[in-house]
């Protein structure tokens, strides 16, 4: 049924209130703060780990493709949100959330039904996967899957109109060793957001089953030339040659990829995007039309040499990673703990395996059944999920769950371990960014390619610069605790200055000196990692005639 006002019908699109880095009774915990990165990925760095924030791109892309006057409201605080639900007389309040969210969706329709009582409640994202939620929320309607069409049949407009592309920036508030950096650390990015879900349909996974399940995805932008066009127009609007490609599996439609190459050779763009793969997907393609299409980084399953997944089969994933990083490729590695056939007997093992590809950035997750998951549903059939708050519920805690082998208490214990072996064997993210970078740079600076041969020696102006600073901070930073990591350091950062001349050699002796500084003051300030917030943006469109 569509609202009666259609698109006069004014709308607020909100993401849920911060603070998220705390324990409250809302649901946020200081384990699980609103930073993929330190979240995921570097948080056993140190002052070395990648500290940013993303927009809630869902509800801006929601709100770029209806008519109607419409708020995007995005990481407020409680308060903000109220006095935003008092002064805009909304007709529709859109919540979005993640499954971890419930109780500040709960709240949030609270509040909606004591200061804008007039208003219908929407409430959508992954949180919406949560069987019987309905009776946990006070909301109208619950929308599971895609946001677009329902709010534009909502709207009573249409549905299969084309998709508008917002300009997304990729991310935000970026501090690194204990200094604020410009937003994409001198190369900034933008997102596009070409599909959402993914056909692989891997049991745990909960985008893929949000948007379908195995076999299914959504398609925003069909077509390689339609990809290449939101990516011109985020250029033009943002200032950006960066691209993160927000598609599950981007490289896994080969046909759309390698038009948008076409694409970018007649427009002479020398492009790089950071995608999310399958080795499935990637051995589709051959390294050269990867370097020309500017894939620069992949972020790509390593779940496990013995698991049964289909976008790892056939994969010798030790090799496929240091193949891409010879040719300037970095890769984020993701890896599961807690797998149904780990023990206590080769976990460590497979731990050890994966540590092993050396990957420029690794991820740790629990193996997890999210609500909404065919995981879910077989672990619940078996009478094995742990009763465990919602909030709980995100891969960096503990099982929730009782696996067969492996105690709860000590999944938590691998996790970290995971994440403490893979620094202390690899070194900081940042260094090994940087090793691929200048591989990539020493391959194809001579490149006949002109859009390849840019492409390197874009990296090279800034291992020249702020890179290679840091490098001499890093190698400074651990000579005292990890030796052979500062080694490794150092033999890039003399390499780096011979390849890269006098200047770099200077800024590194000038810059690098305040970069140590900063890293061992940050640490000992914040031992466990400063504590780190989104600001609140709000985004206002199609005000104009709004009565």
């Amino acid at each position: 049924m569509a609202h009666p006002k259609g698109t006069r019908a004014r709308v607020l699109l909100s993401s849920v209130f911060g603070p998220f880095a705390q324990d409250d009774e809302f649901g946020s915990r200081s384990i699980n703060p609103m930073e993929l990165y330190q979240n995921q990925v570097t948080r056993a760095q140190g002052p070395f780990s990648l500290r940013m924030f993303h927009r809630s791109w869902g509800i801006m892309l929601i709100q770029h493709n209806i008519p109607a006057p419409s708020t995007v409201l995005d990481f407020p605080t409680r308060e903000a949100f109220v006095r935003e639900l008092q002064e805009g007389r909304y007709d529709i309040v859109g919540l979005s959330g993640i499954i971890v969210n419930v109780g500040k969706i709960r709240e949030m329709c609270r509040l909606v039904r004591t200061h804008s009582p007039q208003s219908t409640i929407v409430v959508g994202g992954h949180v919406a996967a949560i069987p019987g939620l309905g009776h946990m929320i006070d909301a109208d309607e619950i929308v599971k899957g895609e946001g677009v069409r329902w709010f534009r049949e909502y709207l009573g407009v249409d549905p299969e109109a084309p998709i508008v592309h917002p300009a997304l920036r990729s991310s935000f508030g970026m501090r690194v060793m204990g200094m604020r950096s410009a937003d994409g650390a001198g190369n900034p990015a933008a997102t596009i957001i070409p599909s959402v879900g993914c056909p692989l349909g891997c049991s745990f996974c909960t985008t893929s089953s949000f948007f379908g399940g195995k076999g299914k995805s959504v398609t925003f932008l069909e077509r390689g030339q339609d990809v290449y066009r939101a990516m011109c127009e985020a250029e033009a609007a943002l200032g950006v040659q960066s691209f993160f490609m927000m598609d599950e599996n981007f490289l896994l439609d080969r046909p759309r990829a390698i038009e948008l190459l076409e694409c970018m050779k007649r427009g002479r763009k020398a492009w790089t995007m950071y995608v999310f793969s399958s080795a499935n997907a990637i051995a589709k393609y051959s390294t050269r039309e990867l370097v020309e299409l500017g894939v620069s980084w992949i972020w790509l399953g390593l779940e496990s040499p013995h698991s049964t997944y289909s976008k790892l089969k056939g994969a010798n994933t030790r090799e496929l990673v240091k193949e891409l990083q010879s040719h300037g490729i970095r890769v984020l590695g993701s890896t599961i703990i807690g797998l149904e056939h780990h023990t206590p007997d080769n976990i460590t093992a497979e731990i050890e395996a994966a540590v092993a590809h050396d990957a420029d950035c690794h991820q740790f997750m629990l193996y997890t059944p999210i609500p909404g998951t065919p995981l879910y549903n077989d672990v619940e059939a078996q009478g094995r999920l742990l009763d465990v708050d919602l909030a709980d519920i995100h891969g960096q805690w503990k099982f929730n769950f009782q696996h067969e082998a492996i105690a709860r208490d000590d999944s938590k214990t691998l996790l970290d371990w995971a994440f403490t072996l893979d620094y202390e064997r690899n070194g900081p993210s940042l260094y090994r960014l940087m090793r691929t970078m200048f591989e990539g740079w020493k391959r194809y600076r001579n490149d006949p390619d002109p859009l390849v041969r840019a492409r390197a020696w874009l990296e090279a102006k800034q291992l020249r610069t702020s890179y290679g600073a840091a490098l001499w901070a890093m190698e400074k930073y651990l000579r005292d605790t990890n030796r052979q990591v500062s080694e490794r350091i150092r033999e890039l950062r003399v390499e780096v200055e011979r390849e890269l001349g006098i200047v770099s050699r200077l800024v590194n002796r000038v810059a690098g000196p305040f970069a140590l500084w900063a890293s061992r003051r940050d640490y000992r300030l914040f031992p466990e990692g400063r504590r780190l917030e989104p600001r609140m943006f709000v985004d206002r469109r199609n005000w104009g005639t709004a009565k």
